[in-house]
């Protein structure tokens, strides 16, 4: 028998260390990361400016593949029946935690199945209004959505501008109808045209609108003020903090991978984001780098987000179309 524990002890001692080479080889081939969005979006083109820095760092290449479709539960779904190796990534948005709770039959649970790598960007949104709204600050907007009908643009069920809207709808006491659109360009269109009265839109979008006094900014939906209009307080400074939550896109691997690759990834995830040229890169496309986040911090944020979208969806009694 000690015989016996004796083999079984030197051929433990024989595999431990190839396990940990191993780990501390990642990456030994390229990584695929799926964006669960058509080609050429704002989630594809924020996975890239990481991905290319990551890659030329690690001397592997990072491939981007677009798989939409489904609400965006088609590419987050292939993630979560990846093999547990950190060689297949997800970056997306609040769409994870908030469609579970949508009737989409989404077969994964943000909190079991996946773990934050980190925060790629935050994306930050206006509440706009047409030039001729009577409306000049958030107060006198709800006042007016207390007082007559208004409507907004919903650029698709679940969508963070989506999710936004309605926490801020619950927050205020108001109601708005949704006019539904495939994507937000559309909406600033008929926003300008004088079909709709408000629309929660990505501050890129409108930041030209605004600037030529076509429409009007009257808050922001995020941690802090735009550099776009300086002047426009944030949700939480207007008097709403419970509706000022910011936007994120993030990468996300396989729950079960093993912890040192994990670790690797968030740290030179960290790493890319630090530098001048990506912040910069970020702040074109009208968000925000993200500070480097711990894995401990990214399964708090997800877990708090999962929590905070559900009781928006149940008490809005939202459904995917």
């Amino acid at each position: 028998m000690c015989r016996i524990a004796k083999i079984a002890l030197c051929l433990l001692a024989a595999v431990l260390p190839a396990a940990a080479a191993a780990q501390s080889a990642f990456p030994s081939r390229p990584v695929r990361v799926i964006v669960p969005y058509p080609a050429g979006g704002i989630v594809d083109v924020v996975s890239r400016v990481v991905t290319e820095k990551l890659g030329a760092l690690w001397n592997q290449p990072i491939v981007t593949e677009a798989r939409p479709g489904a609400n965006s539960n088609i590419g987050t779904d292939l993630v979560a029946k990846a093999p547990a190796d950190g060689y297949t990534w997800l970056i997306t948005g609040p769409a994870i935690t908030a469609n579970p709770f949508l009737g989409t039959n989404a077969a994964w649970d943000p909190k079991r199945d996946f773990v934050g790598l980190g925060v790629a960007a935050w994306s930050a949104a206006a509440i706009v209004v047409p030039a001729a709204s009577p409306a000049n600050s958030l107060r006198e907007f709800v006042a007016l959505a207390k007082a007559r009908p208004l409507n907004y643009g919903n650029p698709g069920t679940g969508s963070s501008i989506h999710l936004s809207t309605e926490l801020f709808k619950q927050v205020a006491g108001i109601n708005l109808q949704a006019v539904g659109y495939k994507g937000q360009p559309q909406i600033i269109t008929d926003l300008l045209g004088g079909q709709l009265d408000v629309a929660f839109a990505a501050t890129g979008l409108v930041a030209q609108h605004v600037q030529a006094g076509k429409l009007k900014a009257l808050g922001v939906i995020g941690r802090e003020r735009v550099r776009q209009f300086p002047g426009v307080p944030t949700l939480i400074e207007a008097g709403y903090p419970e509706a000022g939550v910011t936007a994120w896109y993030a990468f996300f691997a396989r729950a079960g991978t093993p912890r040192e690759v994990l670790e690797r990834i968030n740290a030179d995830i960290g790493r890319v984001l630090a530098m001048p040229d990506v912040r910069e890169r970020m702040e074109k496309l009208g968000g925000e780098a993200a500070q480097p986040m711990s894995l401990a911090e990214m399964s708090r944020m997800i877990a708090a987000d999962t929590d905070r979208w559900a009781a928006v969806i149940r008490a809005g009694n939202i459904k995917a179309e």
